[in-house]
């Protein structure tokens, strides 16, 4: 008679997410998620591969919780970055790895989507819908990164400077209508 299963897949998952936002990347083992889980590091074997399969699927689950955080505020460029910098806050070594190859593509088109979208709303449906969502992405990233990191050293109210910076993106997108 097989042994009952005593772990799930989305549990593994949720456990590798615990780890990796209390240890970072390098506390992601099989045998830590194992022991969150309450099994045998070789149990999860039956659920994952191995550990690259398991980050690759805790950065997916990471994303598209990401995904369903910007979904709410589609049509509105400055809701998604407020949305955007809230989630990086909530999860930061999630973050981190938005942009690590571990990233499957799929997931990253339908958490990109709803920036793509509000993008499209100002720009229109072209190529300058992508452009301007990645203009809009590329800023949010290198915001929160630094903000993440401690790197705004020099002062003043970093909450005003994303306000100010977000107000001269948005700007920027909707003056490229002309551009």
């Amino acid at each position: 008679m097989p042994t009952p299963d005593r772990t799930s897949r989305s549990e593994i998952i949720a456990a590798g997410r615990f780890l990796l936002e209390r240890e970072g990347p390098s506390g992601v083992t099989m045998r830590a998620v194992a022991d969150h889980v309450g099994v045998r590091a070789p149990s999860l074997y039956k659920r994952i591969a191995d550990r690259d399969a398991l980050l690759t699927a805790i950065v997916e689950d990471v994303i598209d919780d990401l995904g369903s955080a910007l979904s709410p505020h589609t049509g509105d460029l400055r809701s998604l970055a407020v949305a955007f910098r809230g989630f990086g806050h909530a999860n930061p070594e999630g973050f981190r790895l938005l942009s690590s190859p571990l990233a499957p593509l799929d997931a990253l088109q339908r958490a990109a989507a709803p920036v793509i979208s509000s993008c499209a709303a100002k720009v229109g449906e072209s190529e300058a819908a992508l452009h301007a969502a990645r203009m809009f992405t590329a800023w949010a990233t290198g915001f929160l990164s630094m903000e993440i990191a401690g790197a705004f050293r020099l002062g003043g109210d970093v909450d005003a400077a994303f306000e100010y910076a977000l107000a001269h993106i948005i700007a920027g997108i909707t003056d490229s209508e002309t551009a």
